[in-house]
């Protein structure tokens, strides 16, 4: 059995999906479709930069989307289908993608939402309120316990479970350096501050969780041809109506991915094919569970390798 993955906000860089728009006119289509749905030349900032603005959260979650359902329409015309996964599953902004590929949700209504998603999430929080902060060899138990200790009548919380020694925390400033000083002396490796604009996947981020609510009231969510792995639930959901609640309580809930692939390797995946910019979640799979094959779909060459795989298997 196979899952494909879609990555999420980190892995995005200057340049990304320009192989596929060259090579394949259905990825090339992705990208107008986007630009259209937001009115904007959205693609020309992909593929030129500047990388400052890319990594603005309300453009790097559209942006990483069209990549990736532009690398995913690349392997539609090498002869794979959604049918050829048992499950989809993306982290964070990536589970839109995950949608989107599973037709529950459209590409350009897909920009949008991930737009209106990044600015919300931008202003949710007033600029140095909040932090998050990754550490490293410290499992999810204890960086909760850590983070629990550390808030202080603040939010501190766990917001990314990504492997099994790898926890992102997020919430106040002062209580997410907290955090990393509790952890640290609990014996985490290391407990590095990410440099990001928001802290994601927290309490702080009640208000963006209601501006999604509101915008995905008015959306039409099909059911997906196969399950998507919600990261809220750690299982395959098809209901559309589950699909919208679980998007809204993404926004403020942990990205419980480690629990994800876990729970697919559980339903008999052995495959995983990460699909779009990077290979940030090939990486996490092999230290999630070492038996999990993983390859990624960066460009036509990996299009091509991997249909060709997937057609002798």
């Amino acid at each position: 059995m196979r899952a494909f993955l879609f990555p999420g906000q980190g892995a995005q860089s200057v340049g990304m999906g320009k192989a596929f728009a060259d090579a394949y006119p259905a990825a090339k289509a992705v990208f107008e479709e986007v630009d259209d749905a937001l009115g904007e030349k959205l693609s020309a900032l992909i593929w030129d930069g500047p990388a400052e603005e890319l990594t603005l959260t309300a453009n790097t979650q559209p942006a990483l989307m069209a990549t990736s359902l532009a690398a995913f329409r690349a392997l539609e015309a090498e002869g794979v289908s959604i049918s050829d996964a048992s499950y989809v599953a993306g982290h964070s902004l990536g589970e839109y993608s995950a949608l989107c590929a599973a037709g529950s949700i459209g590409v350009g209504e897909a920009a949008k939402l991930l737009r209106l998603r990044g600015q919300a999430m931008q202003a949710a929080c007033a600029p140095g309120v909040g932090a998050m902060a990754a550490l490293l060899g410290l499992g999810l138990a204890d960086a909760q316990k850590a983070a629990a200790e550390a808030a202080q009548g603040e939010i501190c919380e766990a917001a990314n479970d990504n492997e099994p020694t790898q926890v992102v925390i997020s919430g106040h400033k002062a209580a997410v350096e907290r955090c990393g000083e509790i952890a640290k002396a609990m014996g985490a490796k290391r407990a590095m501050m990410l440099p990001v604009s928001a802290p994601f996947h927290c309490a702080l981020m009640q208000p963006a969780a209601d501006a999604m609510a509101e915008a995905l009231a008015g959306v039409e969510i099909k059911a997906p041809a196969v399950p998507v792995v919600s990261n809220v639930k750690c299982e395959g959901v098809t209901d559309p109506e589950e699909i919208r609640k679980l998007l809204v309580a993404q926004v403020t809930g942990a990205v419980r991915w480690r629990e994800g692939v876990l729970w697919m390797a559980s339903q008999g995946v052995t495959e995983l094919v990460e699909i779009g910019a990077g290979k940030v979640l090939c990486g996490l799979a092999r230290r999630i569970d070492k038996s999990l094959g993983a390859k990624a779909v960066n460009g036509p060459d990996d299009a091509k390798a991997v249909a060709a795989a997937m057609g002798e298997a």
